[in-house]
């Protein structure tokens, strides 16, 4: 697939999606996941097999063979590949799976700030101290 044809394929995707959605296209070409969330990618046409990067960040299945239910496991980043009957790349794309920043705490604590992702339960995503500490 040329470039211009997975852009215009991600942006059909994303508009599909919604734009306020758990998959967004990012400024890089990422889609983005957030962690625990899943969703659907309808396809075009038919893929026969589904290539995750790292399975720890991000995890992919086959609802029907134009529907790939995409899940984010992890934070950071990931490939996504999806492959026709013919071998033929039908996406070949980055995945960032990052925190929903509406169900996360910041802690600030003189120097020190601390994320907490709250979703259902609140657990420390990040902590920072001293000088790297900016808001």
């Amino acid at each position: 697939m040329s470039s211009s044809g997975k852009r215009i394929f991600l942006a059909s995707l994303v508009a599909a999606l919604g734009v306020g959605g758990s998959v967004a296209a990012q400024d890089q070409g990422m889609l983005r996941v957030y962690m625990d969330q899943a969703r659907v990618l309808k396809l075009d046409r038919p893929v026969s097999k589904v290539i995750v990067g790292n399975a720890k960040v991000a995890d992919a299945t086959v609802a029907d063979s134009k529907t790939i239910v995409l899940t984010g496991r992890s934070f950071g980043t990931t490939n996504l590949v999806l492959l026709d009957a013919d071998g033929n790349a039908i996406l070949d794309e980055s995945i960032l799976v990052s925190i929903d920043e509406g169900n996360t705490v910041r802690v600030f604590r003189q120097t020190e700030r601390s994320v907490l992702s709250c979703t259902p339960n609140c657990e420390q995503h990040s902590q920072q101290t001293g000088a790297t500490a900016s808001p």
